[in-house]
């Protein structure tokens, strides 16, 4: 019996979570991606202004958590091999954790703006244990307008209200 009371203590001590142990938890922070269920995008297509703000809110997200000092934010870009190979991260079963952990990352998140209309907007954020790939918070925030400021306002409340608001 006392043999066996090392060995759970080390298994437990080896599975804790980096901000358990005290540590600030490395996220791998994936730019958002567009699931566009409106006429306007299965008729057109993609429009350009939607891929800029796709753009400027990946990078609000990662300035946002970077300023926290909640989380220690990892360069993604020498991944763009693998990610481009995923296609779309929100379709591919979780293949981020893997993604993040070949990054050094102890946490995957992925974002996706939902356009329903131009009027009806919503903003989606996924967080994914690296090492597990088990899926940890899902959260989102509705907005209303299609321009660069409902969608950096709609990120900014979800940041502040939701991600980091425990």
């Amino acid at each position: 019996m006392w043999k066996l009371i090392p060995t759970v203590l080390i298994l437990g001590v080896m599975s804790l979570t980096p901000a358990m142990a005290g540590e600030t938890p490395r996220i791998a922070v994936f730019d958002f991606e567009l699931i566009d269920t409106s006429l306007e995008g299965e008729t057109d297509g993609a429009r350009a202004d939607q891929q800029k703000r796709l753009g400027m809110i990946s990078d609000q997200l990662r300035d946002l958590l970077t300023k926290s000092d909640r989380y220690v934010v990892v360069d993604h870009s020498p991944a763009t091999g693998r990610i481009d190979e995923a296609g779309l991260l929100h379709g591919c079963n979780g293949c981020e954790a893997e993604i993040a952990r070949e990054l050094g990352a102890d946490l995957a998140m992925t974002g996706t703006v939902q356009k329903v209309s131009n009027l009806i907007l919503n903003i989606n954020l996924y967080v994914r244990d690296a090492p597990s790939g088990e899926p940890l918070r899902s959260m989102s925030v509705d907005i209303r307008g299609n321009t660069d400021k409902s969608w950096s306002r709609g990120l900014s409340y979800l940041v502040r209200n939701r991600l980091l608001s425990d």
